[in-house]
Formats: C-alpha cells, sequence, structure tokens
C-alpha cells in the first residue's frame, strides 16, 4: 500500500471516528431516567450521569414522616439512576460494542444499570394479582397470608 493511500484511509477513519462520537454525544445528551415512589407521592427524575434533574413531592407526602420521605427520595433516585445507566449502556453498545470499553463504562455505573441482570421483579398489574376463584374454593383452600 502507498504511503498517500495509507494516510487517506487513516484520516477517513479518524474523521468516521469523530462522526460517531459526536453522534454518541448527542444521543448521550438525551439520555436520563425517572422512577416514582411505589405511593405514587414522589418522582425522581436524573440526568445521564445520574444527577438529579427534578423532584415532585405531591401533596399527600405531607403525612409522611421526614425519614420515610428521604428514603423514598434515595430509593426512587436509585431507581432512576439504574434506567438511565442503562440507556446509557444500550448506546455505547451500539457504538463501542462489546468490548473492554463497554466493560470500563459499566463498571462506572454505582447503581449498576438496569439489564443487568439484577433488577427488581417488576410487581404484577393489580388484575393479575386478584385471586378470582369461586367463594368456595378460596375458603376450603385459603391463600397463605403469614410466611
Amino acid at each position: 500500500m502507498e504511503p498517500d493511500q495509507w494516510l487517506a484511509q487513516y484520516g477517513q477513519k479518524i474523521d468516521q471516528a469523530k462522526q460517531n462520537a459526536a453522534q454518541a454525544e448527542t444521543r448521550l445528551g438525551g439520555v436520563g431516567g425517572s422512577a416514582t415512589s411505589p405511593d405514587g407521592l414522589i418522582t425522581v427524575t436524573v440526568n445521564a450521569a445520574g444527577a438529579l434533574e427534578n423532584l415532585v413531592i405531591r401533596p399527600g407526602a405531607r403525612e409522611m414522616d421526614p425519614e420515610r420521605i428521604a428514603s423514598a427520595v434515595l430509593a426512587a433516585s436509585g431507581e432512576a439512576q439504574r434506567t438511565a445507566a442503562g440507556r446509557v449502556v444500550e448506546i455505547m453498545t451500539e457504538f463501542i460494542g462489546d468490548s473492554p470499553a463497554l466493560d470500563f463504562v459499566k463498571a462506572q455505573m454505582p447503581h449498576g444499570y438496569s439489564g443487568d441482570g439484577t433488577d427488581e421483579a417488576e410487581p404484577a398489574p393489580e388484575p393479575q394479582r386478584r385471586d378470582t376463584r369461586p367463594d368456595d374454593d378460596y375458603f376450603t383452600n385459603p391463600p397463605e397470608v403469614m410466611g
């Protein structure tokens, strides 16, 4: 290969890398995560880095003690951070593939990331949790409520 040809190919590779980096930066700029406490009273939104962007505390939280509010905010923040981190991992996987660089990105996620195998199972929607057996069956063989 001629030196000029090699240099031209190398320049094209660098230009492509610059375009990929700019595209990744643009896509990552819009990444964030949001989570709401199970009671629906607290919603937290974070950016791609996991920094708090928005916090909504609904009026029903006025009856909660401060420690419970703080705990709900922290739990929702952790969940929102895992969501945002999961999206970051998805985007970075598209650009750098499964590689040591991606492993490094994953290792920087303090709360892990959604899809890392440690996600809590989503509770079943209310209609699926209801016991719809006839009353005779239900009372003859009641569900175990104490474990």
